[in-house]
């Protein structure tokens, strides 16, 4: 926190950016957060601030902090307040800038969101789809995923999708905004993409801010220029994290579980603004860390709140090696409708979903008796719920370097053409291994034939 007092006039207005006037190479940008009287405001620091003096010139801008926008910044990685973090050449001295405070779009300009985005990844193809120009988030601990998850549909939707992407790293590891950066330039889809990142190593106020600064990038393109938007956030609990911090360091009351009093607040404003309006959309996927596994902390339901499609990872299939580990009976989305998805679709879905539901259900029985002690009805679906449930695994484009096993991207046809085999039996003389880790039903029926 920077505490800056000015001789006379008036006080810059709440979430106006002050620009400091130090000697140092890089450059303090800060942002007013409260008046303390007549002539301080207290405002919180986007960099680092070693090496800061009382006494400091500070000049306010008379607005609120601005991102470039624009095809100027396509193909560049940009920081919290725009500058260039990629060693590329700087931008134009035309390039447009934006506030990164905006409301969001007036709801009777807004549209619905009724359109599948098929993904190619098969669990959630099927149980799971999301929707062009809504919210997703995929929820997990530590090391169930997420990012790897990310990873992966930024990669299978190169060739699907030709809108604009912006990717959003918000207080995560330096090393995968690194890896990121290397991948979109070996897959050549840089090019249209703007990577905008706000790390672990940098202030809160950074972390705080970065996912409005992405967005900002991401309405440009949808309002002036009428083009689709992917908006891709890895990951939404550091931006709240971000904004507890700062709610402590002004020193307010701390609120449930200790967050700050303002977080549904916060999460609804930058919620809130990805919108889809007639002839564009923003389509948002968006990583969620759970705290502890605990979805019932304040910030996952927070932010859950504003979603069509939750993706649910579970640390119990990570660990048995089902990836991706997406829970499927925790998982919902709203567009699983007959309406939308189709009634044959739906119906297999719902089909899938009561046949893991069972298997659930009988756990308890089969670890105290084994499944011999088990019906012959209730046999047979057990075997086919733990079929269901590997064919439901896929190899990943993003791990082929790791398992050396070359990623699969289905076609939703042949998503629910395989579950209704399994589910109609043709598999059950099959061993479980031939449907492990493979794209359409077809690969498990060579499999099993050359056995």
């Amino acid at each position: 926190m920077i505490d800056v007092a000015f001789d006379s006039g008036v006080l810059p207005s709440i979430q106006d950016a002050l620009d400091v006037e130090w000697d140092r190479p890089n450059r303090l940008t800060a942002e007013v957060q409260s008046h303390l009287d007549e002539t301080t405001v207290r405002a919180v620091a986007l960099q680092p601030t070693a090496g800061l003096r009382r006494g400091t010139s500070v000049r306010a801008t008379g607005g609120p902090l601005t991102m470039p926008v624009g095809d100027a910044v396509l193909g560049r990685l940009l920081d919290v307040v725009g500058d260039i973090g990629d060693r590329g050449a700087p931008l134009p001295v035309d390039t447009v800038r934006w506030p990164i405070h905006r409301p969001p779009p007036p709801l009777t300009s807004q549209t619905g969101a009724g359109a599948v985005f098929e993904t190619g990844i098969k669990v959630i193809d099927l149980l799971v789809p999301l929707a062009q120009g809504g919210k997703a988030a995929m929820f997990g601990g530590a090391g169930v995923g997420k990012t790897v998850l990310v990873m992966e549909l930024i990669h299978a939707m190169v060739d699907k999708y030709h809108g604009i992407s912006v990717f959003a790293g918000v207080g995560e590891r330096s090393r995968e905004g690194h890896e990121l950066l290397h991948d979109m330039q070996g897959s050549g889809v840089l090019g249209r993409t703007v990577l905008v990142y706000g790390q672990m190593n940098e202030p809160p106020g950074a972390r705080w801010r970065v996912g409005l600064s992405a967005l900002t990038i991401a309405e440009y393109f949808r309002d002036q220029k009428h083009q689709n938007v992917l908006l891709l956030m890895d990951n939404v609990f550091r931006f709240v994290q971000a904004g507890s911090e700062v709610s402590g360091l002004l020193g307010r009351l701390p609120s449930r579980v200790g967050y700050q009093p303002t977080l549904a607040t916060e999460v609804a404003a930058l919620q809130e603004r990805i919108a889809s309006i007639a002839g564009a959309s923003i389509t948002a996927i968006e990583a969620v860390y759970v705290p502890a596994d605990d979805f019932t902390d304040p910030a996952v339901t927070a932010i859950s709140a504003h979603l069509e499609s939750a993706i649910v990872l579970s640390r119990g299939l990570a660990a048995e090696g089902i990836y991706p580990a997406v829970d499927p009976l925790a998982s919902s989305s709203v567009l699983l409708d007959p309406l939308v998805v189709g009634q044959a679709h739906y119906d297999t879905a719902e089909r899938v979903r009561e046949t893991l539901a069972h298997w659930r259900d009988l756990r308890d029985v089969i670890a105290l008796l084994g499944t011999e002690e088990l019906g012959a009805q209730d046999r047979l679906t057990v075997a086919r719920a733990r079929r269901l449930q590997r064919f439901l695994t896929q190899p990943f484009m993003v791990t082929e370097a790791f398992t050396g096993d070359a990623g699969k991207s289905v076609p939703l046809s042949d998503t629910l053409a395989g579950c209704r085999a399994i589910l109609d039996g043709e598999a059950d003389a099959w061993p479980e291994s031939a449907l492990y880790m493979i794209g359409a039903i077809g690969e498990a029926r060579q499999r099993a034939t050359a056995a």
